[in-house]
């Protein structure tokens, strides 16, 4: 889409082409609609009004219910923060003090719309002239005030009272990106961002040892999916590393303490990714005062139930044989016909395991194959 056709798109026969394919796609086929369509509008803008209306369905999942207002291309969805990962920062930005924000990069607006309705002053800067019109129209449909302008990031004076927040496009002419040196801006420019007043939003999979001196790394998951890394400039830090589980906001700080090691109890727990990312399975298992089966395995045991949204929890039903044969035979004997691999550190392939098996029963089973204590061990359990 360019800018003439989305600026027909924002013009009033524009918004009643948008409300009328909203309203028959699903009764007519996209083919009949578009060619019904295009025989009073042009071609274009259909095609455009068409676009917008399948882009809002999918944005759903990450906008709400904001999606049926809203403006999109489909590259600036793929690449636009989850609205509940975007309100976490604007709300931790937020009880810091600040308040005024520019998004350095600010797409089509998705991390702007959080920060306004955080309360903050939002000033975004986007090169690509399509995007900053969809992310001041963005802004506009939900009735929200802010300030976009098209102008590489890298060219614009930062205010004495703006927090810089950038968010580095992960992409390049392969497809996504998993080094820093990649990044665009570059990473030396977020780099000296952030011993300042700013926040950046990279990779989950970045190192522990690529985080600069004196910042904070948050790692963030949402509904179970590791989404990001958020660094928190110097002036914001209060730790090196921490994870955070949204929605229910669950946050734990990495202390670097030794965690005890032992064999396994009545329950093993499965921390969330964004625990494994941060380093802080250890810290876990001090939370539900529990241990580590094996200390280069991300499984925490304990001998009491835990009700945590930052791990996964089983109940031990019996220790089961490791070795393929004995394991099939134990199996057999409890009538099991469905299973259900998880494992951790060891050679395992539990598709092919369990196709090998070949189990007949009435009985659904889940194990849990791991280390403990350097050892392949199988353990029968339930969910808790």
């Amino acid at each position: 889409m360019d800018l003439e056709t989305f600026e027909q798109l924002l013009a009033p026969d524009g918004q009643r082409l948008l409300a009328e394919v909203a309203a028959r796609a699903g009764v007519e086929s996209d083919l009949g609609l578009g060619t019904r369509l295009r025989r009073t509008h042009e071609p274009g803008l259909v095609a455009a009004a068409v676009t917008q209306n399948h882009l809002r369905g999918r944005a759903a999942a990450k906008f709400g219910a904001d999606a049926p207002h809203l403006f999109f291309t489909h590259d600036a969805l793929e690449q636009s923060t989850r609205t509940t990962v975007a309100t976490h920062r604007a709300s931790r930005l937020a009880a810091a003090g600040a308040t005024s924000v520019v998004d350095l990069g600010c797409g089509i607006g998705g991390d702007l719309i959080a920060l306004a309705r955080a309360g903050l002053a939002v000033r975004g800067v986007e090169q690509d002239p399509v995007r900053a019109a969809i992310a001041t129209a963005n802004l506009r449909a939900l009735g929200l005030d802010g300030e976009v302008v098209c102008a590489d990031a890298r060219e614009v004076s930062i205010g004495s009272d703006e927090v810089a927040f950038v968010d580095p496009a992960r992409r390049d002419g392969r497809g996504r990106t998993f080094s820093t040196a990649d990044l665009q801006p570059p990473w030396d420019w977020v780099r000296e961002l952030l011993a300042g007043r700013a926040v950046a939003k990279v990779m989950p999979g970045l190192a522990h040892d690529a985080v600069p001196s004196g910042v904070e790394a948050e790692w963030v998951s949402d509904g179970g999916d590791l989404v990001e890394a958020c660094l928190w400039g110097v002036p914001f830090a209060t730790t090196r590393r921490r994870a955070t589980v949204l929605p229910s906001g669950a946050t734990l700080v990495v202390e670097g303490g030794a965690p005890e090691v032992a064999d396994v109890g009545a329950y093993l727990h499965e921390p969330d990714d964004a625990v494994i990312r941060a380093g802080a399975v250890g810290e876990l298992a001090a939370s539900l005062g529990g241990w580590l089966p094996d200390p280069h395995i991300a499984y925490v045991s304990s001998d009491a139930a835990a009700d945590t949204p930052l791990a996964r929890s089983f109940r031990v039903v019996d220790e089961l044989p490791f070795r393929e044969k004995p394991l099939k035979a134990a199996l057999q004997a409890r009538r099991v016909g469905t299973l259900t691999v998880k494992k951790r550190g060891v050679d395992v392939v539990p598709e092919e395991l369990v196709r090998r098996l070949k189990l007949k029963g009435p009985t659904k089973a889940l194990v849990i194959m791991t280390r403990v204590r350097g050892q392949g061990r199988a353990f029968l359990v339930e969910r808790t």
